[in-house]
């Protein structure tokens, strides 16, 4: 039993690393009164700490079997100074114009550039939350991006002209779509090759497996693999980046795979905190980057001016200092003069660089830091880009300079002049600290949203053919959002005309004037007898009729409703037609009528008046459009429920652009919380993320039109 307890202290640490973060000393700790008397902090108390640590780190590194040579590996050293890494929806309107039908990256890094000082790599976001919206899986998404497999393979290489990497994230819940045909490492690998991806970011995942890297290098591609959740130990060696999930407490926490690892990268992700002071200062102690994510599944929650600012400064520092910030020898928690600054030591080839972090409320100057002096050493403030003349204090040099609240330093030690690459950083970090960060506004602001208008039809006075009058009246329009995340913050869902801002849960009295409205949704034979008439065909026909043979649809179809038309398409059938989309207001209207019920037939859920789930990894056919005339609305219209989502209203802000979608639709792919949901419900919507026609396309997505009425 002794051995054996002997064995287990072996393992032991004082400081145990949490999750991702491994403490420092207690000591560095403000103690209440009732805690008990405040413990000192001394050179001993460091020492023993790092001693500890670093012991830590040895035993870690030999139980695992660590080998760090895919971190030597030319084609990765690029994540080694990939410090700023935005995670970008591909339905930005800064990334894709969809009125010119491109690709507008420049304007997209011009912005990022102008904002916060631009960006190292970039997580292009194709998939969730519109994925599930039918059968496409998670490859076949990026492949129905514009332009397909070229029009990507052109943007990314767009990007690399800019000097930034490119990633896509992999999602291993993705198990109830479109069975790939081929392990998931091989098509991933395969897809990344053809369209020149540098990474990958294992979405959810604790660690992305070894047999991703080994199939990416086995089809001579390697990619950075960038796991969601910290990965276990023995994943370091393949997983060469990580994002961090950061508890923030008032002492900086040293991450534990950097620590393990100096040359991994992690990238800070904190999407819903709206101050990213914290993100930011323990990124820079910590020598790694950050996720600037703003658009955050079409919900923009924006960088305030104070942390753009920031961002630059961090980001610059950074760059600038690369090398030292994989040194071996790093030092975190350098002994500092003042309560409440924390600093890391970076070594390297006889120069020192010091990453410094203010966590007080208040500026703090004058003395800083003491470092053993050295004949010939000169020091250099790299964050305001000045020199310092240290004081001599026995065999210690003492540096001064300022801090700002909640602010950051860097210092540079080396003998004789500095770089001309140091030089140029000074300069450049000169100007840019000219103004204070408090100078700048910390507010929180999010995006207002406009709808889309839609311009009213010709009044019919006598009822269309295959149209029903829904008459006007009072009407209590109630309805939710079914966003998977988010909760109810701002930003979240859409803004209807009415209120100030974007939110989930929407109550508004209305009057309702008369309209008709389809007693069915559009036809594969009336959507023919448009085009037949029109010989219309879309600019961007990606995906569009995807399952019509040529210009007919299936022996069979003529009587179901026609799918893989974007919102532009309906669009154009409805004014051929003399009518338009309906505002989702009126669609509930005919839904529900006035008594509020839940379900267009009532309030219970009733299995036979709509059609079977599909539950499969394929789409099959939607049922006709009038196989269900139990489901009928109490005006009497049909197949609102169950078979194809139909298109309303379109919203737009600044970065997105969205489509409200309702009816629910057949498909449910099973095995995974995150695909698009389902909102079968009168008082429920789907919020549709736009990025362009051939993406929009889907097999579940229909419409049906609406005309005034006088």
């Amino acid at each position: 039993m002794i051995a054996a307890v002997a064995r287990l202290h072996a393992q032991d640490t004082q400081f145990n690393p949490t999750g991702q973060q491994i403490p420092g000393p207690s000591c560095l700790e403000k103690t209440e009164a009732w805690q008990g008397p405040q413990l000192p902090c001394t050179s001993l108390t460091h020492q023993l700490w790092l001693k500890d640590i670093r012991h830590w780190r040895a035993e870690r590194q030999i139980r695992i079997g660590y080998s760090g040579e895919r971190y030597a590996m030319p084609e990765l050293a690029w994540t080694q100074s990939s410090f700023m890494q935005p995670q970008l929806m591909v339905h930005d309107r800064y990334f894709y114009d969809p009125e010119q039908g491109r690709y507008t990256v420049d304007r997209y890094l011009d912005d990022l550039t102008k904002r916060y000082g631009g960006i190292d790599a970039v997580l292009v976001w194709a998939t969730y939350p519109n994925m599930g919206i039918d059968d496409r899986n998670q490859l076949d998404m990026v492949r129905s991006m514009p332009g397909g497999v070229a029009g990507v393979r052109q943007m990314v290489a767009d990007f690399h002209r800019r000097g930034v990497k490119v990633l896509f994230p992999m999602m291993m819940w993705d198990q109830g779509t479109h069975d790939p045909g081929k392990p998931w490492q091989d098509a991933i690998a395969e897809l990344m090759k053809e369209i020149g991806a540098d990474g990958i970011n294992g979405d959810t995942q604790d660690g992305v497996p070894l047999a991703f890297t080994v199939a990416a290098e086995k089809i001579g591609h390697p990619l950075a693999f960038q796991p969601e959740a910290s990965p276990h130990d023995e994943g370091l060696a393949w997983n060469v980046m990580t994002w961090g999930q950061y508890r923030f407490p008032f002492v900086p926490m040293v991450d534990r795979f950097k620590w393990l690892e100096p040359r991994h990268m992690v990238n800070l992700s904190d999407r819903w905190n709206r101050v990213k002071t914290d993100d930011l200062q323990f990124a820079f102690f910590n020598g790694v980057g950050w996720e600037s994510w703003e658009n955050i599944w079409g919900i923009w929650n924006g960088i305030t001016e104070r942390d753009a600012e920031a961002t630059r400064r961090v980001g610059t520092i950074e760059r600038g200092i690369a090398p030292f910030l994989i040194s071996p020898e790093w030092e975190p928690l350098y002994p500092m003069h003042r309560y409440g600054v924390f600093a890391s030591r970076w070594p390297l080839q006889g120069q020192t660089v010091w990453t410094i972090v203010n966590r007080n409320e208040y500026d703090l100057g004058g003395r800083q830091i003491s470092v053993p002096a050295q004949s010939g050493m000169r020091y250099f403030d790299l964050y305001h880009g000045e020199e310092l003349t240290p004081e001599h204090e026995g065999d210690n040099d003492v540096l001064s300079f300022d801090l700002e609240a909640k602010g950051f330093g860097a210092v540079l030690a080396t003998a004789g002049a500095p770089s001309p690459a140091i030089e140029k950083l000074m300069a450049q970090m000169h100007t840019v600290t000219a103004k204070t960060l408090d100078s700048f506004s910390n507010d929180w602001k999010t995006l207002p949203q406009a709808q889309v208008p839609i311009a009213p039809t010709k009044l019919a006075n006598a009822v269309p053919e295959g149209m029903i009058r829904i008459p006007g009246g009072a009407f209590l329009f109630k309805v939710e959002g079914i966003e998977i995340e988010g909760r109810d913050d701002i930003g979240v869902d859409v803004q209807y005309p009415w209120e100030d801002m974007p939110r989930r849960f929407h109550e508004h009295e209305m009057t309702m004037r008369p309209f008709y409205i389809d007693k069915y949704p559009v036809t594969n034979a009336q959507f023919k007898a448009f085009m037949d008439a029109t010989h219309y065909h879309p600019r961007d026909d990606g995906n569009f009729l995807r399952d019509w043979k040529g210009d007919n649809f299936p022996e069979g179809w003529a009587n179901k409703p026609v799918t893989w038309v974007s919102i532009e398409d309906a669009r154009a059938y409805a004014k051929w037609a003399g009518k338009r989309l309906p505002h989702e207001w009126e669609w509930q209207y005919a839904a529900q009528g006035t008594d509020e019920r839940l379900y267009p037939w009532g309030n219970q859920t009733v299995v036979n008046v709509l059609p079977a789930a599909n539950q499969t990894r394929v789409l099959s056919a939607p049922d006709a459009v009038d196989a269900h005339t139990a489901g009928a609305s109490p005006f009497g219209v049909i197949d609102m429920v169950g078979n194809v989502w139909q298109w309303t209203d379109e919203y737009r802000d600044e970065h997105t652009r969205t489509a409200i979608l309702r009816g629910g639709s057949y498909y449910v792919p099973q095995g995974s919380i995150w695909y698009f949901p389902q909102a079968y419900r009168n008082d429920q919507h789907g919020k549709l993320l736009l990025m362009g026609p051939g993406y929009d396309r889907s097999g579940t997505v229909g419409f049906r039109c609406v005309q005034d009425a006088p």
